[in-house]
């Protein structure tokens, strides 16, 4: 190990068996990369900011001319490795412990294990999460739960293959530091991970895997190569053993996935289509300029809408043209155990999705609950048969333009009063939950996650500084937004109860989200202000 300073626990609660995870020698290596790289993360946000700055000067993107040699060049990434070969269905959540069981065992190819959008990062999920994947690994995560339900894993042949997701660039982990300075959540989440299971992984005839969130621009993904690089050196790693999924869930980045794949081509996986990141994306970069730019209620843009299909269609194209994995987007659905009908309508609306993504040229896709994973399955399997995934199709047909990924105004939708009720109700629905730790939230019959919370206050923003016009002829405003979060909380105490309304973080999720619409300043990330309200 090099001189560099070690990270060092800050102000954080005594958790059982955390020695198992911040181990010496584990510290070491996060302040290793936290010297290594956090100056380039901060240079990269201030680039993200310069970058709003000049979308918000010109209302449009374009494709990189100074880039135009890796988008018109012949190449490839690397050969994929056997255990990623096959992902016609991936599952998603958070690295709790039941959750690890049941993702595992869930007969989905892929887990995608959760330190993002699915999991709120207090310190708790963030050590155990990591101790439940180095268990599992292990197999000692077997376990029974207060109810007396027992879970124990299948054999290793039947589990699914683990890819980790740590936090984006953005944020901080404010329990680690190195110099005081906060290490970034992402090189805390994956350099734990890679330090405790990279070699055992290699052993399995695995690999230490990654999903990227929150991808920006090229510039992210070199740095997260140079991350790869560093991380396989140091423990003494073939490089491109790492192995890393892209999620281009901005619209940015959908203006950069060959040079995003580029980038990462001796650790690149594939691409991901991610949809309610993306929306958030658009409304974030392009929320003054203009009506052109409104989106309707968040249901109403489905991944057929003429700039989605752009989106999904170029990134088919061009991973299968590198040779990487075309991942498709999410199945939230939770079936009821309570209504048929629901199920019935919900479930013919999945298939649909699944159908489609695997007709269009997808390799695999996502879901989040166990009883999805064969809906999804019979989808890709229709297509693929006996075949890991579709690559061959080069779908040199797609021709896409800067102007078709931009085209919003396209849908015929417009924003509701069922719309703007919705994304309050869910926006303080899921931030309490957030703030109790709980970061994948049941609500509605829809497994939700950050991105849901980020996209419902980002369209509450855009529609009350457009002057949105609703089909009963109100104007979004401030006020509308506040009388509708009171009637809310309203109604969750009695739904609840006035004891466990009491219990609960109803009020500061409230305000939270009142904060976050109606601010005149426009946060770029809810979680940077909930994340001083976490306990």
């Amino acid at each position: 190990m090099s001189a560099a300073p070690s990270a060092v626990v800050t102000g954080a609660p005594d958790l059982p068996r955390q020695d198992e995870v911040l181990t010496g020698p584990a510290l070491a290596f996060l302040g290793e990369l936290h010297t290594a790289f956090a100056g380039r993360r901060a240079e990269l946000l201030r680039h993200r900011a310069a970058r709003r700055a000049e979308i918000a000067r010109t209302a449009t993107l374009d494709f990189l001319p100074e880039t135009a040699a890796v988008r018109e060049g012949d190449w490839r990434v690397a050969e994929c490795p056997p255990a990623l070969l096959d992902r016609r269905v991936e599952i998603t959540g958070p690295t709790d412990r039941r959750m690890t069981v049941n993702a595992l065992n869930s007969g989905a190819r892929i887990w995608l294990a959760d330190f993002e959008d699915a999991s709120a990062p207090t310190w708790e999920n963030v050590v155990l999460g990591q101790l439940n994947l180095m268990d599992a690994y292990a197999r000692r995560i077997d376990f029974t739960a207060p109810g007396g339900k027992t879970y124990a894993l299948r054999p290793d042949a039947e589990l699914a293959t683990v890819v980790t997701r740590p936090r984006g660039w953005h944020l901080d982990e404010r329990h680690l530091t190195v110099g005081g300075e906060p290490v970034p959540g992402a090189l805390v989440d994956f350099g734990l991970y890679f330090f405790h299971n990279a070699r055992g992984l290699i052993e399995a005839g695995k690999g230490p895997y990654f999903y990227l969130p929150k991808t920006e621009s090229h510039r992210e993904a070199r740095l997260w190569n140079d991350v790869f690089v560093l991380a396989q050196d140091r423990l003494g790693i073939a490089r491109g053993t790492v192995r890393a999924t892209v999620l281009i869930e901005t619209i940015t980045a959908a203006f950069e996935m060959d040079e995003i794949l580029y980038e990462l081509r001796e650790h690149a996986a594939g691409l991901n289509a991610g949809r309610w990141d993306y929306l958030f994306s658009i409304v974030k970069n392009f929320r003054d300029a203009g009506p052109r730019y409104v989106l309707p209620d968040r249901n109403a843009v489905t991944m057929t809408a003429p700039f989605m299909r752009a989106y999904t269609e170029l990134l088919v194209r061009t991973c299968h043209r590198r040779g990487a994995h075309a991942i498709g987007g999410m199945a939230a659905f939770i079936p009821s155990r309570r209504d048929p009908q629901v199920n019935k309508v919900a479930l013919e609306k999945v298939r649909a999705d699944k159908d489609r993504e695997a007709a269009d040229g997808f390799d695999g896709s996502w879901v989040a609950h166990p009883d999805l994973v064969a809906v999804a399955r019979e989808s890709f399997d229709a297509v693929l048969g006996e075949r890991p995934h579709q690559k061959h199709r080069l779908r040199e047909d797609v021709v896409v333009t800067a102007a078709q990924l931009l085209a919003v105004d396209s849908l015929a939708a417009a924003p509701t009063c069922a719309g703007l009720r919705n994304a309050v109700a869910v926006g303080i629905r899921y931030i309490e939950a957030w703030l109790r730790g709980s970061g994948a939230v049941a609500i509605f019959n829809l497994m939700e996650d950050a991105a849901t919370a980020e996209i419902s206050r980002s369209q509450i923003w855009q529609w009350i500084n457009a002057g949105v016009v609703l089909e009963d002829g109100a104007v979004v405003t401030a006020e509308l937004v506040r009388s509708l979060a009171a009637a809310e909380l309203d109604a969750v105490r009695a739904e609840s109860g006035d004891e466990a309304f009491a219990a609960g973080a109803w009020q500061r999720a409230h305000d939270l989200l009142l904060r976050v619409s109606l601010d005149e300043v426009y946060v770029d990330f809810l979680t940077l202000p909930a994340y001083e309200l976490l306990d």
